[in-house]
């Protein structure tokens, strides 16, 4: 009998976030699942990790037969604790999610969602960060479900290639309109930010950073172009930074005279 796969599951919108119980509920249908989700909400965590204070993970009881732990720190952190102090064995894989909003593009990068799946990308573990386009906490995962088996299932089956883990990204839209699935590339896109600056009753300055997303890429390759035309993407994102096409031109540099 084929051993079942252990199965990280992680987010950054906290561990009573409905789109990780929705993420929880499709995993236990492949593997064997171990939660590690923070205890509170850490969106655009980026990758930070807890350095200068103390970390917690507790059992986290919801009346689950898996094993669930409720962790003080970051995305990140959740994914660090667990392979090193709370799994029996080195996960088959780590998936996180579901996050309530998108990660596409430019969102990548602030993503806690992708950060975890990044961490255990380093880590060596295969791994997919899944978001849906809705910011609500009363999102519909409904529509997606067999979307995020399937993915997942192709994963473990295939395998992922090493430094590098999958950004996957879904329409808001109900199952039967969504289209199918592509392979994409990251729009060149940004945030362009403005802060509305406010005043407390103490007379303190304080800000709210606000701004709009802008699209700069009209290729029909990228995931901003997928997802708006009701396809789900598939991004491969590596966590090896370097520009090797710069690496040339920068050798042309007097650095050494």
């Amino acid at each position: 009998m084929k051993k079942r796969p252990l199965i990280l599951v992680t987010n950054d919108d906290g561990i009573t976030a409905p789109g990780l119980r929705t993420l929880i509920s499709i995993m236990k249908k492949i593997g064997d699942v171990v939660v590690v989700a923070p205890d509170k909400p850490q969106s655009a965590m980026g990758h930070a990790i807890t350095v200068n204070s103390t970390l917690y993970c507790t059992p986290y009881k919801n009346g689950q037969e898996h094993d669930e732990y409720s962790c003080s720190g970051t995305p990140a952190d959740c994914v660090k604790l667990a392979v090193r102090e709370i799994l029996p064995r080195v996960p088959d894989i780590c998936v996180s999610g579901i996050n309530h909003g998108s990660n596409s593009s430019i969102n990548v990068i602030y993503s806690g969602t992708m950060s975890a799946a990044v961490e255990a990308g380093i880590e060596g573990i295969p791994a997919i960060g899944f978001s849906l386009c809705d910011y609500s906490w009363d999102a519909n995962f409904e529509p997606i479900r067999n979307f995020v088996e399937t993915i997942t299932r192709e994963a473990l089956e295939n395998g992922i290639p090493k430094g590098v883990v999958l950004n996957v990204n879904f329409p808001k839209l109900p199952e039967n309109e969504i289209k199918g699935i592509k392979v994409c590339r990251q729009a060149k896109a940004n945030w362009v930010e403005e802060f509305d600056k406010r005043t407390n009753p103490m007379g303190k300055d304080y800000y709210w950073l606000t701004g709009k997303f802008v699209n700069l890429d009209k290729g029909e390759d990228t995931d901003e172009w997928a997802l708006e035309h009701g396809y789900v993407s598939v991004v491969p994102v590596q966590f090896d930074l370097t520009a090797h096409h710069s690496i040339q031109d920068l050798n042309t540099w007097n650095l050494n005279d």
